[in-house]
């Protein structure tokens, strides 16, 4: 099942998109937190503006360095225990949203990553159960501010810049995520083409070692990393992410104004 949040002009929605990837079908409720029905309203997906398929309502926990090749561009290793950080939720903006580049940074990087969406309020999640706590999952990209993450001591600018968490198109809530391809491009020119078979710590090990430092809640959302191919994008710029059997996304990358 796909699940959207979109608007028609009104206040957001949720809706089931078909497999085509074309039509919406409107729901009641948050899939997330309550019940959901049919409200028989359906609309194609060209007619409406989606929006990032969750707002988390506590954390992004975000893993660095999950693939070797990309450890290796990046110059360091990868490490027996996945090293995390959190992103904020007011990073977080939908498909065809505007990363906006504020004047603290030059230099802004892309990361197509596959996203894993929380379900239900978890602890201490041992890897083999770590599906039961899982709600879906959906594409992000990483966006960094490269000189911000060299020049400070941790990451917490770097990452967790306004407008630097797109997620999107929608939730897949079924899904096998053991080979999919993850892929970015600028300006249409393909710049990563990994796959999550690549990853190093699985999704289960990730979601274990998170679980074990802090409770997860539903809506919260888990970037596994990213491969190599990582570069710099200029202001005006379009950066499309895409997963395998999940769908794409694209973004503007722009200056902000003065």
């Amino acid at each position: 099942m796909r699940i959207c949040r979109f608007t028609t002009g009104e206040d957001p929605e949720f809706g089931l998109v078909d497999g085509e990837g074309k039509r919406i079908v409107s729901i009641t409720g948050d899939p997330l937190y309550t019940k959901i029905e049919l409200t028989g309203e359906k609309y194609d997906i060209e007619d409406v503006r989606l929006l990032a398929p969750v707002i988390p309502r506590s954390k992004i926990v975000a893993v660095q360095r999950n693939y070797v090749d990309h450890a290796k561009e990046m110059g360091g290793s990868v490490s027996e225990v996945p090293g995390m950080f959190f992103k904020p939720n007011t990073s977080v903006v939908g498909p065809g949203d505007p990363v906006i580049i504020p004047p603290i940074t030059q230099e802004v990087s892309y990361e197509a990553e596959l996203a894993v969406v929380i379900g239900r309020l978890c602890k201490d999640v041992k890897a083999a159960d770590a599906a039961s706590v899982i709600f879906g999952y959906t594409v992000a990209n990483d966006v960094t501010a490269r000189d911000l993450q060299q020049s400070d001591s941790q990451w917490s600018r770097a990452k967790g810049i306004d407008t630097f968490c797109p997620l999107g198109p929608w939730i897949e809530t079924e899904l096998d995520t053991s080979d999919l391809r993850v892929i970015s491009r600028v300006d249409g020119e393909v710049r990563q083409d990994g796959t999550t078979a690549d990853m190093v710590h699985g999704i289960g090990s990730l979601i274990e070692v998170a679980s074990a430092a802090f409770t997860l809640l539903p809506g919260d959302v888990l970037l596994t990393g990213t491969p190599a191919g990582v570069g710099l994008v200029q202001p005006g710029q379009r950066v499309e992410v895409e997963v395998e059997r999940i769908g794409s996304m694209s973004n503007p990358f722009v200056r902000a104004e003065a």
